[in-house]
């Protein structure tokens, strides 16, 4: 069985590994420090199961994990991340995630998810279905932050912590212009008129460290 770990990260890297080498006797492991390397990787050997970190240099891991399913839909992949769940999981999930684990949970969960994964379930932690479970039962429109598109929603979490357009351009490799239209679709769907208006949204519904 061959197992891809990607993180940017040498140390968690090898802290995966032990977990899972613990975990799945006589697997085979394979390491990615980006997303490229990621997809250089698939292209070249039959992986069983991908671990991606969220935060990938260069292209965020939802941007790297939307073009996994794509090219290889059957693939499943495990998503760490160092954000809660509040952030990102449901979005993660919808892409294709098997499984949204936080990194601080990794020695607990990482195990159990991938020996389910593997054998063709989906993993969900008990906070996050218990949540799940709550806002099924709660009346009323969802929050507008869920109406984004994955990539407004990165825009705007980046707008929110106050990293400049210049500089999320940049990040996001697409022109002041592209990210200024982001902001005015952000800025419609959340009917809010100010960065600091979203800043303050975004603290106070969890979505930004």
């Amino acid at each position: 069985m061959q197992i891809l770990i990607a993180d940017d990260h040498a140390v968690v890297r090898r802290g995966l590994r032990e977990i899972l080498a613990e975990a799945l006797p006589g697997a085979a492991f394979h390491e990615a420090a980006s997303g490229d390397e990621v997809l250089g990787q698939l292209g070249k050997t039959a992986i069983a199961l991908l671990v991606l970190d969220i935060n990938m240099p260069g292209r965020s891991g939802v941007d790297v994990l939307r073009d996994v399913k794509h090219t290889y839909p059957r693939l499943p992949v495990i998503i760490l991340s160092v954000h809660s769940e509040e952030q990102y999981a449901v979005r993660c999930l919808r892409a294709g995630a098997a499984a949204y684990i936080n990194k601080e949970s990794a020695s607990e969960e990482l195990a159990v998810a991938t020996r389910k994964i593997l054998s063709g379930g989906r993993y969900m932690s008990t906070s996050l279905a218990e949540r799940l479970i709550s806002n099924l039962d709660e009346p009323g429109d969802k929050p507008p932050h869920e109406s984004l598109s994955d990539r407004e929603h990165e825009v705007m979490k980046m707008i929110a912590t106050g990293v400049p357009l210049t500089e999320i351009g940049e990040r996001l490799h697409v022109s002041v212009k592209t990210i200024s239209s982001y902001r005015a679709r952000i800025m419609e769907k959340m009917k809010m008129t100010s960065n600091a208006e979203l800043t303050r949204y975004a603290i106070a519904h969890g979505l930004i460290d």
